[in-house]
């Protein structure tokens, strides 16, 4: 009997979108189905470095890119409304036609709008923005979002209901919808004992120049330490460059898999954005972290600021960092599995039935 085929679709905004479908490819694959891979840019590299054997669909891309100056993203992204509609219609037709060639048995699309079908009713959002923080326009944005999840047949929000919870009141509305469904945070990592190797582990990501401003600052600051330290640059297709002259730096470009796994185990102290899939990976393996949210960008300004009130992590702006910052870790309890993990057995039910 031939698997069922599924499309998993991811957003290429930063990598975190295409490293919490990770887990769900896995058990896709684990429980039977065939899995259909679908992105662009520096996410579709990703995924199909992760799973080489699986077939590969090249999206449109959004062109999403951040400004230099953080306060101006709001209105570059304004500006490319036109852009991201267009967009949107072209993965609605290009999804179709996808559906009838492989013989879809359902869509999962991680935050990519235009990508389900009318051909059946097995179409899956998966998103942790119930509500889309934007400053002045948090309303529209939220709106304009939650229109477009109405949508999908199904809303998978990667964490759990109630007040013990990770993404607040992102994932979080008065009402819930009907569609949204909590299945847990999501990780491609499990927690093993490991020796320590590093100090400190930094993790970069998400989109430029955001992303290099802050390696720059990163790795000007980190010159001053005799810690051991592991940079994971999170660029996909650049070679090593020479930019570190401190021997207890270890660059490398990114690390896939269990690599990143076990470097992440075996490091005492993670530095990183406050993004919300590595907010489930570092709760995930239970780690202590200081976080750098993205100029600009309010969701992580906020999941940063929920981290210090609870606790849990502090963090400073990008233009405020210095090493005696990362000092304050001590004054906090890091972040803890919460202990509800997904049952994908349950959530693939959903593409069983009529």
């Amino acid at each position: 009997m031939q698997k069922k085929r599924i499309l998993v679709a991811a957003l290429n905004w930063g990598l975190g979108h295409a490293t919490r479908c990770i887990p769900i490819i896995r058990n896709l694959q684990k429980h039977d189905y065939k899995p259909v891979i679908a992105s662009d840019g520096e996410a579709g590299e990703l995924l199909q470095k992760e799973f080489p054997h699986l077939t590969y669909i090249e999206l449109p891309s959004y062109n999403i890119q951040y400004s230099t100056n953080g306060k101006s993203l709001k209105w570059k992204l304004m500006m490319r409304t036109p852009g991201i509609i267009r967009t949107i219609k072209a993965e609605k037709k290009l999804t179709e036609r996808l559906v009838d060639t492989y013989d879809l048995a359902g869509i999962i699309s991680d935050n990519r709008w235009g990508v389900k079908s009318t051909k059946f009713k097995k179409n899956i959002f998966i998103t942790h923005q119930l509500n889309v923080l934007s400053g002045s326009t948090s309303f529209l944005s939220s709106f304009l979002h939650q229109s477009y999840i109405r949508k999908f047949d199904e809303c998978w929000v990667p964490d759990l209901e109630g007040e013990k919870n990770l993404s607040g009141r992102l994932g979080h509305l008065e009402k819930k919808p009907e569609n949204v469904k909590y299945i847990g945070p999501l990780s491609r990592f499990k927690k093993t004992k490991a020796s320590q190797i590093y100090d400190y582990l930094v993790l970069l990501s998400g989109p430029e120049p955001q992303r290099s401003i802050l390696e720059s600052i990163l790795l000007r600051e980190l010159q001053q330490t005799e810690a051991s330290i592991l940079f994971v640059r999170g660029v996909i297709s650049e070679e090593v460059t020479d930019i570190n002259q401190n021997p207890n730096i270890n660059i490398k470009n990114y690390l896939y898999g269990s690599a990143l796994q076990e470097a992440v185990n075996c490091s005492r102290l993670i530095i990183s954005r406050p993004g919300y899939t590595t907010l489930m990976d570092l709760a995930r393996l239970e780690k202590k972290a200081f976080f750098i949210p993205t100029p600009g960008q309010d969701e992580q300004q906020y999941l940063a600021q929920r981290m210090k009130k609870l606790k849990i992590a502090p963090f400073c702006q990008q233009d405020d960092f210095k090493l005696s910052k990362l000092d304050e870790i001590k004054q906090y309890d890091g972040l803890r599995d919460l202990g509800v993990h997904t049952c994908f057995r349950d959530l693939f039910a959903f593409f069983e039935g009529e």
